[in-house]
């Protein structure tokens, strides 16, 4: 009787170490989440929408009691991962509450924000004015960075070399046949 309980509490050990470390809000799309191009063209049809964009973080600029992060917004992965392509949709601005900080959440890493519409304001890129949709972040996440590594070539087996020191042609009868 007592081996039901410790077989259970064993799989639902298991099964907990399969859990994702994402929070659901990033993991899926509110349900009317309008497109950043939506908002970008008419932001304040859509304020106190929820929203869920992500991209690479330009900026970052604490105050007092908030911390404003200035995104290049990306189109979203399955699991709310901003792509990595060269394609950007524009830029918008995520208004955290308290400090995050700016060595952590350094220019070039990827971050995805659910949060509700909170306006627009409009700020210079170089002399450009630029009129940035406002996220007021409920939850964000950072995601870690990619790491690719360059592997040295895999060892070649001698006789498939084409500079083996036999000849390459032959009458139908390979030498290692010997």
């Amino acid at each position: 009787m007592k081996v039901f309980p410790v077989c259970f509490l064993c799989v639902l050990l298991l099964l907990s170490g399969c859990a994702s470390q994402i929070p659901l809000e990033i993991r899926e799309p509110p349900a009317a989440s309008p497109l950043f191009s939506q908002v970008r063209d008419d932001p304040k049809a859509y304020q106190g929408q929820p929203v869920r964009w992500g991209g690479t973080i330009v900026k970052v600029e604490n105050r007092p009691t908030e911390t404003w992060v200035e995104v290049l917004a990306k189109e979203l992965g399955s699991e709310g991962r901003p792509m990595e392509s060269d394609v950007s949709l524009g830029r918008f601005l995520m208004k955290a509450i308290g400090f995050l900080d700016p060595v952590v959440y350094r220019t070039d890493r990827r971050i995805t924000v659910y949060g509700r519409l909170a306006g627009q304001e409009t700020r210079k890129i170089g002399d450009l004015p630029y009129t940035y949709p406002v996220v007021q972040a409920d939850t964000y996440y950072l995601w870690s960075e990619r790491r690719y590594y360059d592997y040295p070539p895999y060892w070649y087996y001698p006789y498939y070399y084409p500079y083996y020191p036999y000849p390459r042609f032959h009458f139908g009868f390979y030498r290692h046949w010997w």
